[in-house]
């Protein structure tokens, strides 16, 4: 039986480009390069946020210090202090997310994990240091939305389809809806306490929680629909 020599440059049909290999080796290399550099920027980001405080916006400049890398690192992965900043908030909102899935997956009934999500959600005003740290981001984000003209960016959506599950075990006719009233309520009283700078009291939490089994609407209750020619009421 006869065979082909492979030649230097020509592809082996029956094995692996050692090319493709190398390449993906190297982008391999990179990706967690630039992930790495990601992380750092984000840090030193809220870091040097957290410093300000409401008093001034961070400037690239102090950020690319605090991180130890270069402007070119920082431009090479947001256009602008302001997509940094909007990643800081998204990066928290999503550490806030993991943070309360955690602490509901303790709880062993459907209303111990509200229970746990609203301590969850008003932990952030609950240490002073914190809650420094949250207002600071929210400033931030306030000043983002200014500039160009957007609504404040607002992660009570992402933190309600937690609340979905509970809610539904709870036997809400429609959890989705309730879960996002609940959050946007909840996300709109931890609000006014890190504003106000004060804590909330083991009282309040008591009430929040109260409120959002209340929001729970059993299936067997039908909302009544208008009659032909009436407007349905808003």
């Amino acid at each position: 039986m006869s065979s082909k020599a492979i030649l230097p440059g020509e592809p082996d049909p029956g094995g692996t480009d050692t090319a493709e290999t190398i390449a993906q080796q190297t982008l391999a290399k990179r990706g967690a390069q630039y992930a790495n550099e990601v992380r750092r920027l984000l840090d030193a980001g809220l870091d040097v946020m957290r410093r300000c405080g409401t008093r001034s916006s961070p400037r690239v400049s102090d950020i690319v210090a605090a991180a130890g890398l270069s402007n070119d690192a920082f431009y090479r992965h947001f256009a602008s202090k302001d997509a940094l900043v909007a990643a800081i908030i998204e990066d928290g909102a999503a550490r806030l997310s993991g943070y309360l899935h955690h602490q509901m997956a303790k709880a062993s009934t459907p209303e111990m994990s509200v229970r746990r999500w609203v301590e969850g959600v008003m932990s952030q005003a609950a240490d002073d240091d914190i809650a420094a740290t949250t207002r600071a981001v929210l400033w931030n984000g306030g000043r983002i939305s200014d500039r160009l003209g957007s609504s404040r960016p607002s992660h009570a959506a992402s933190l309600a389809i937690l609340l979905r599950e509970p809610l539904a075990q709870l036997g809400s006719a429609d959890p989705e809806t309730a879960a996002t009233l609940v959050a946007h309520a909840a996300v709109g009283v931890l609000s006014d306490f890190l504003w106000q700078g004060v804590q909330p009291t083991r009282a309040e939490i008591d009430h929040i929680v109260e409120f959002c089994l209340a929001a729970v609407t059993p299936r067997s209750v039908t909302t009544e629909q208008p009659e032909p020619g009436q407007a349905s009421a808003r």
